[in-house]
């Protein structure tokens, strides 16, 4: 993911709740390109979400959250968790080939009970408060970490890049959760950067996920990607088109929703005879 299609591509014009939130004492260090825009979205939506956290009372934090098994509070403490593990991750170093970013996430699965294990225990008795502080802690990127420099990461060797890209999904999609176990309260502000990054990177694993160029996903104003093989297009409008916006389809991907469902209910235009996604979604949960 480092051509100039990949999740760390250059800006666009979507307007989406936009919030740089206060300031967390976070620095890039020396890191360069795309690596520090998505370390910056990271950054700033870590900021956001503090901010936010901030302003709950106590006692939501003993609700429900949308995850099964988990309270409001477990699930900021997995997101503490993600935090901690950026900037440990960056100081690795791994003479591994890395794996593929469609590969790494798909490890996930395999180590679902030890993520929950950790969770839990960085949740532990800590309040909510404790919890927020811990994610305002400042994280720095190494000096000579590059976008291709390759992380002895958690679930394999990965490239600085697609580590960071990984995290910025992790973080936006559990900020989404924080916001729908809450829904009368107002969501989680998406920082418009950070959001560009998780649906850029979603939409290219499912693209290395399912090679081919017989349907096109657009998810405006972000990205369009080709995938799933089949006859391919090579010019004017694909026959098979898949169209959302860039929440569905970071819901989408991660499993929060059904493509059919999404599909019935408007949020989801899906033309052509190879424009089902089900089959392929979701890309991580």
């Amino acid at each position: 993911m480092v051509s100039s299609s990949s999740p760390l591509g250059r800006a666009t014009r979507h307007s989406t709740g936009h919030s740089t939130g206060h300031s967390t004492g976070h620095s890039t260090g020396h890191s360069t390109g795309r690596l520090a825009g998505a370390v910056e979205a990271y950054t700033a939506q870590t900021a956001a979400l503090a901010d936010w956290l901030d302003e709950l009372p106590d006692e939501v934090f003993s609700g429900a959250s949308v995850l099964p098994g988990w309270d409001v509070r477990t699930l900021v403490g997995h997101v503490v968790l993600v935090h901690h593990g950026f900037a440990r991750a960056l100081a690795t170093r791994s003479a591994q080939q890395p794996l593929p970013a469609h590969r790494y996430v798909a490890n996930y699965r395999r180590d679902v009970e030890a993520i929950e294990a950790r969770t839990r225990e960085t949740t532990g008795d800590r309040s909510p408060r404790e919890l927020t502080d811990r994610l305002r802690a400042p994280v720095a990127v190494p000096d000579g970490v590059t976008d291709r420099t390759v992380l002895d990461a958690s679930r394999g060797p990965v490239t600085a890049l697609d580590w960071v890209a990984t995290r910025v999904v992790d973080l936006v999609t559990h900020c989404d959760d924080l916001s729908r176990s809450l829904p009368d309260r107002d969501p989680v502000p998406l920082h418009r950067h950070a959001l560009a990054v998780a649906v850029r990177t979603l939409a290219q694993l499912l693209a290395d996920r399912v090679p081919g160029r017989s349907v096109e996903l657009r998810v405006p104003p972000f990205v369009a990607v080709q995938a799933v093989q089949g006859p391919r297009h090579t010019r004017g409008t694909p026959p098979n088109v898949v169209e959302t916006d860039p929440l569905t389809w970071l819901r989408l991907a991660t499993g929060r929703a059904g493509f059919a469902g999404e599909a019935a209910a408007g949020r989801v235009s899906a033309t052509g005879p190879r424009s089902d996604l089900a089959p392929y979604l979701p890309l991580l949960s």
